[in-house]
């Protein structure tokens, strides 16, 4: 049997993997005994690695590599973060781009190729997780790599004119399609994808997303949308609802409805948007104040970015200001956290929430939607505001969606949930749940491993 290597940018404590978040939680059905898990450690060295640390944990190998603080500030902050992120998240006002950063790029690709490449068996099957590591397969290719190797790209894609702004950008998309199968969370994501590789680097693209690259070589592009196991986190929102630390929260609203929001703090959630829109439902349908608390948790990330601390002291200013204007003295509007909460907390926080509000200005999937939903109790469940422009919202059609640009729309829906009858939210999450359910982390293991299986066969036929 294949075994399957996954590859991403950062790589989860061993001992700690099963309970993180994120692509642990996601990749959990497909991670068996014998799976190989490749990346950086997260820890910065005098020297880059030339050889992987492999820790063996229940049977999976996790391989590491330090990074040097050049290569870090260049490939991670640089050219993934300060370049990449904001254009596919429609932020080319925030985009920077210098040459530098790209080579550091492209650098730290080709070490990681080269240290990976020996620890790779001929029936391997090799799964690259996220815009950190697009160049990867060209560079394996070109130590002889011949693996079927799949890559899945948890971010939106912009269109083709929007693409293009990058500079050298074609180069990317030449990377892209040295992988086999290529997979976007949504279809429209696909689709721009597709008219990128058309327009761009003049490649012919099929509607069944099949593009033929040089020398005939097919890529395909899917759609196979990330999820969580549904059951599991009912189960532990269930459990946590009974915790101290929901107790304590319930008991401080002191009967107030509550409304949450969770978070990395980063620009693409469109925080300060939904700061305002919160101000304008208090400024607009006052007989809700003092009959409702907003608790909006923002987890700290990429701190060595400068628009990540800019945003961090706009978001102070804003809660200060909400809470100075409409706050009494036994009322806090918006109850404001810029730290991060164990998983097993927020599912808790989730099940007693009425009002869940997701609206991130762009965003590939967003699984706090799916949480959310997964922890309510079906039979007096919440209202979840979803933003259009998340991905999910593709899916999520029974949730209140709203543009996150329009603060009084997302207003109007923050009062439209608290007044939305029990029988129409029961409707409402009733459907969510079966989508969700059919969402799940383990469809999202099952389809793209399909396609790329389908990848690997086609290669040992040829």
């Amino acid at each position: 049997m294949a075994r399957l290597v996954i590859v991403s940018n950062r790589v989860p404590t061993p001992s700690k993997a099963a309970r993180a978040g994120g692509l642990a939680i996601a990749l959990k059905d497909a991670i068996q005994p014998g799976t190989l898990w490749f990346g950086w450690s997260g820890h910065q060295a005098p020297q880059t690695s030339s050889e992987a640390k492999i820790t063996n944990f229940e049977g999976v190998d996790y391989a590491t590599i330090d990074l040097k603080q050049e290569d870090y500030q260049n490939f991670y902050v640089g050219f993934a973060n300060s370049t990449l992120w904001p254009l596919l998240h429609f932020r080319l006002g925030l985009m920077e781009f210098r040459r530098e950063n790209l080579e550091g790029y492209r650098s730290v690709n080709e070490i990681f190729a080269k240290v990976l490449a020996p620890l790779l068996r001929p029936d391997d099957i090799i799964w690259v997780h996220d815009y950190h590591l697009i160049p990867l397969a060209d560079e394996l290719r070109r130590l002889g790599v011949k693996n079927a190797l799949g890559f899945f790209l948890h971010i939106p894609f912009v269109p083709s004119s929007m693409f293009a702004a990058l500079p050298r950008g074609e180069d990317l998309l030449h990377d892209f399609c040295a992988y086999d199968v290529v997979g976007f969370q949504t279809e429209e994501h696909r689709h721009d994808f597709l008219d990128s590789v058309r327009r761009i680097i003049d490649f012919p693209a099929d509607n069944d997303g099949v593009i033929t690259a040089c020398n005939g070589r097919k890529v395909r592009a899917v759609v196979t949308p990330i999820g969580i196991d549904s059951g599991a986190f009912r189960s532990q929102a269930i459990q946590a609802a009974k915790s101290r630390n929901t107790r304590r929260l319930t008991e401080s609203l002191v009967g107030r409805k509550l409304m949450i929001g969770a978070d990395r703090l980063d620009y693409s959630k469109g925080l300060p948007n939904r700061f305002e829109a919160f101000n304008r439902f208090l400024e607009r349908f006052p007989q809700h104040k003092n009959a409702v608390s907003f608790l909006q948790i923002a987890a700290p990330s990429r701190e060595d970015v400068s628009e990540y601390a800019a945003l961090r002291h706009q978001l102070n200013r804003l809660a200060g200001d909400i809470n100075g204007r409409h706050g009494a003295f036994d009322w806090v509007p918006l109850r404001y956290m810029s730290q991060s909460l164990a998983r097993s907390t927020l599912a808790g926080f989730y099940r007693f929430a009425q009002i869940g509000v997701v609206t991130p200005l762009r965003d590939g999937m967003n699984l706090v939607a799916h949480e959310y939903v997964a922890a309510q109790d079906p039979e007096d469940p919440g209202v979840l505001i979803l933003s259009n422009f998340a991905g999910v919202a593709a899916y999520f059609e029974e949730a209140l969606i709203v543009n996150p640009y329009d603060p009084d729309e997302i207003a109007e829906a923050m009062h439209e949930a608290m007044v939305m009858s029990k029988e129409e939210r029961q409707s409402r999450h009733k459907r969510l749940f079966e989508k969700l359910q059919t969402l799940s982390a383990q469809a999202y293991c099952d389809q793209f491993l399909k396609a790329l299986s389908g990848a690997q066969l086609t290669r040992a036929a040829a």
